[in-house]
């Protein structure tokens, strides 16, 4: 499994040759202008809520690739409307895809589409592909629900929320790691703009302090499971 990071909450996952996006908000990104989304590959574009800053480049993907777009009910109806494939979930619920296993699971934040309209509950995902599992907790404060997912299954990466202002902080975070049992964290949703911008190397250190590892990595940088 290959996981490849295109800022804010933008990630790319290779899985057995299948391409997922999730969240691509890029082409808005100053962060991310080294990024040409015309060049992204995607099978499946996976949607944690409806905010603009997770959905910008959907349509534009999508119409290129053909991807199937995965989010809850709301988020796919809104697609499908507008002429794309789609796969409604719900909390709780998950499905056999061609590259693994995915679970929509509880975030607590809120979801609306760029025109005020109701996008649904916000979720997070947790895949299993490839003899990995990862758990991508989408825009989230820290919440019991967490603890559930080791219940069920052994992470062997968590990507959580860390910018803090409007989602789980630094110090929220490291305690979400231990809710998940995964001391393995890779940080996402920070620095895009002014409130969520954070010290990188204190952010590096408290986990360090935990006996956890942070990864912080460049837009366009990617990592090997």
């Amino acid at each position: 499994m290959k996981i490849t990071y295109y800022g804010h909450a933008s990630l790319g996952i290779e899985v057995n040759d299948v391409h997922i996006l999730i969240d691509p908000f890029i082409s808005g990104n100053p962060k991310a202008s080294h990024i040409d989304v015309n060049t992204l590959k995607a099978d499946y574009i996976l949607l944690t809520h409806a905010h603009q800053d997770h959905i910008l480049d959907v349509e534009a993907i999508a119409k290129r690739t053909n991807a199937v777009i995965v989010s809850n009910y709301e988020i796919v109806t809104h697609f499908e409307k507008l002429g794309f494939e789609g796969h409604p979930m719900n909390h709780g619920g998950s499905w056999d895809f061609e590259f693994g296993n995915v679970k929509y699971v509880n975030a607590i934040h809120t979801s609306s589409f760029p025109d005020g309209s109701y996008g649904g509950q916000p979720g997070g995902f947790v895949i299993e592909g490839e003899r990995k599992n990862i758990y991508i907790a989408g825009d989230t404060a820290l919440t019991m629900d967490m603890k559930l997912i080791p219940l069920q299954i052994k992470l062997d990466l968590a990507i959580l929320p860390i910018g803090d202002n409007f989602t789980m902080g630094i110090d929220d975070a490291i305690l979400a790691s231990d809710f998940v049992q995964c001391d393995k964290v890779l940080g996402y949703h920070y620095d895009t703009f002014g409130y969520i911008e954070i010290d990188h190397e204190e952010a590096k250190r408290k986990f360090f302090d935990k006996n956890k590892d942070l990864m912080l990595l460049e837009i366009g940088e990617s990592i090997e499971l």
